[in-house]
């Protein structure tokens, strides 16, 4: 009898990190996908209005943490009262707002100015690489063959993508890629300082908090552009361009954060930082369908090698789920 309680108590626990890892999977991939949806957003509006990359960026993290204080608030307000009186923690997240969440939207939209919605959430992939390198040199140990295959499948599709198949240019400007890469490595940072700070209080109110702080300062070097011969304009946009900004705010920002750094909490920041290549693919599919922007068959290839990449992944995790 012992044994067929310790066998259902093993299967029930079996199941439930399965479920788990599951939900951080499609938590991960949606939020990406939501990720892709804001760069074709931000490609429209580069396209009709004249726009700083600023602006967008204060305007959706700012207006995304505003939300999330507002959704805490309701559900969570005994933590937030807590949170509200820990000075390290509260110290950690301006670092993680600042230096994270802000650097990497920042760098996002002018990567996405510099070039198109597609290349520069590809760009911005490359996280991919120094997130799993540094989990190597912290952990003291080598790759694992699945997160080999699975770089080697993004890095792949990455090439495609940026250099059209040809080893002998770039078909997008210096200047845009100086900003994808910069912008990946702030998405590196992001993905990976959390993790404590999610194990004390949840992936939402750290997500919460820090994008209304990286919010707060993108307002301030906006407002300050003056100073360096850039003052703020804020700019004259029409109906259209009004809800393209909220699809930004809402879906782009509050959503695809949400659920992206929910599904990291989860599958963690190696799996997580794979996972979030799901952006790329749904950025060429919006801008191929909304903007009529075209694509090639080194693209659409590329997205094949991505899709690849999440099937590996999510084997691997899935095996390891099953093994706790």
């Amino acid at each position: 009898m012992s044994e067929n309680r310790a066998t259902d108590a093993i299967a029930q626990g079996t199941s439930f990190f399965r479920r788990r890892f599951w939900q951080g999977v499609i938590a991960a991939i949606v939020g990406g996908a939501f990720w892709g949806f804001s760069g074709t957003c931000a490609q429209y509006l580069y396209q009709h209005y004249a726009i700083d990359p600023l602006f967008i960026t204060w305007v959706r993290m700012l207006g995304s943490g505003v939300l999330f204080l507002l959704l805490l608030l309701v559900t969570q307000r005994q933590k937030m009262r807590e949170l509200a009186v820990d000075r390290t923690s509260l110290w950690q997240l301006a670092l993680f707002g600042v230096a994270g969440l802000f650097l990497c939207q920042f760098t996002y939209t002018s990567s996405v100015n510099a070039t198109n919605a597609g290349t520069a959430t590809v760009l911005q992939s490359l996280n991919t690489v120094f997130i799993l390198a540094i989990t190597c040199v912290m952990m003291r140990r080598g790759p694992r063959a699945m997160e080999v295959g699975g770089l080697f499948l993004a890095l792949a599709a990455t090439w495609l993508i940026a250099t059209q198949g040809s080893f002998e240019a770039l078909v997008i400007p210096a200047a845009g890629l100086a900003w994808g890469l910069i912008n990946a490595l702030s998405c590196t940072f992001y993905i990976m300082y959390p993790k404590k700070l999610f194990a004390k209080w949840g992936s939402l109110p750290v997500t919460g908090v820090g994008m209304f702080i990286g919010g707060i300062a993108a307002v301030a070097i906006w407002l300050a552009g003056g100073l360096w011969g850039a003052p703020p304009v804020v700019p004259q946009l029409g109906l259209d361009g009004i809800l393209v900004l909220a699809g930004i705010v809402v879906v782009g920002t509050l959503a695809a954060f949400g659920l992206y750094l929910h599904g990291v909490s989860i599958v963690g920041s190696v799996k997580g930082g794979l996972l979030g290549t799901t952006e790329p693919a749904s950025a060429m599919i919006f801008a191929a369908l909304w903007l009529g922007t075209m694509f090639t068959w080194a693209d659409w290839l590329g997205l094949v090698l991505m899709v690849a990449m999440i099937f590996l992944v999510t084997l691997s995790g899935s095996k390891e789920a099953a093994s706790k």
